[in-house]
């Protein structure tokens, strides 16, 4: 039988059930340890902390379903991304980064990644695929892109990537894998910030990187060994939690952030929106092909900073917030993180509030603008 996100669900509630004895805990139990007990020839068995945790493990289990894929779990999101950047880079190699993406991975590559002697070369979302990929060790892709929602065809990069014998790793966060499979449509790796939609609820830092090559996951578990990018057992318990609701809480967000976008957009205090599931935007044909849902974000442009200020101040179903995916709607002016936007582009992360309810709170502060 074919899988789809919904096969997907029904089994991951179940996941951990595949594997009970008579009397053990249905929930995941929180194992707090960092020694075990461990005579004699250690091999076989868990070891230290730092190697083993059951609560880590059932949660790279539960990942991994998902992902179709080993997933190696890590501390936050940039603990991901920096594994797959350093584990799997030398000096004299080459990284093609998306210079729209997420800031803080620019930041990691131009600061210390250029430092090692690796060059690294940015290019936009839109364009990523021209002047090809020849020479380049790691071709890094985020689609859509954040926080313009910008996308290009992962299917074309990584055969292109390939051809010229470079590795593919595609940021997944905005996605999840209910939404977009990255590893399906051809990339060598995911990178994925599960402090956002898998955990969402918003009180913990997590990540993980998932790939289908055996070598690549032992580099990334070697370099976690060694490096010490541990994720906490607590914080793999709350992440493990989350993921049982996860596509509950996609679907809903999704299904309302295609209503509001449409709404929003139509409103005459905005200037732009951005959602790849709006039939005008730029990136809505290549977003059908290769998503199967349009997410939860929306970038809308307001006329001013102090507009876009006002409009999230003003609404009370908004918690002026940075990062994204949790149950309750956020939103933030990105230029005051440096992105190249619009003094009043806001990001607006789409809670599971009823949806009705969020508009009627949404339209009253836009309509506060014009007074």
């Amino acid at each position: 039988m074919e899988e789809t996100e919904f096969s997907r669900a029904a089994r991951l509630a179940h996941l951990r059930g595949e594997g009970l004895a008579k009397g053990d805990p249905v929930p995941l139990p929180l194992t707090m340890a960092s020694i075990y007990h461990l005579p004699g020839d250690p091999v076989g068995f868990r070891q230290y902390g730092r190697t083993d945790n059951p609560t880590i493990e059932a949660l790279e289990n539960a990942l991994g379903f998902l992902e179709g894929a080993e997933a190696i779990a890590f501390p936050s999101g940039m603990g991901a991304i920096s594994a797959a950047l350093f584990a799997l880079s030398r000096a004299g190699d080459r990284v093609l980064l998306p210079s729209d993406g997420y800031y803080t991975t620019r930041l990691v590559a131009d600061r210390f990644l250029k430092a090692f002697g690796v060059a690294v070369d940015m290019r936009p979302t839109v364009s990523f695929a021209d002047g090809g990929f020849a020479g380049y060790r790691m071709i890094y892709v985020e689609t859509p892109s954040n926080p313009m929602l910008d996308v290009c065809d992962l299917a074309a990069v990584a055969r292109d990537a390939h051809a010229a014998g470079a590795l593919v790793v595609a940021d997944n966060t905005t996605m999840t894998p209910y939404g977009q499979r990255p590893l399906d449509l051809g990339a060598d790796i995911v990178v994925a910030a599960d402090t956002k939609a898998p955990n969402g609820h918003s009180d913990v830092l997590f990540g993980h990187v998932s790939t289908r090559d055996a070598k690549t996951a032992e580099a990334i578990r070697a370099w976690r060994k060694l490096a010490g990018g541990i994720p906490g057992p607590f914080e793999a318990w709350l992440v493990h939690r989350g993921l049982e609701t996860l596509e509950v809480r996609f679907d809903r967000m999704c299904a309302s952030a295609g209503m509001l976008a449409q709404r929003i957009a139509a409103h005459p205090a905005v200037s732009s929106v951005r959602y790849p599931g709006l039939p005008g935007d730029p990136s809505h044909n290549l977003a059908r092909t290769q998503m199967s849902r349009f997410g939860f974000l929306i970038g809308l442009t307001l006329e001013s900073e102090g507009a876009a200020e006002r409009f999230i101040g003003g609404c009370p179903l908004i918690q002026p917030a940075t990062s994204f995916g949790g149950v309750h709607t956020s939103a933030e002016r990105r230029a005051r993180w440096g992105d190249a936007v619009a003094p009043g582009f806001v990001r607006l992360s789409i809670g599971c509030e009823p949806a009705e309810d969020l508009w009627k709170a949404i339209e009253a502060s836009l309509d506060a603008l014009a007074d």
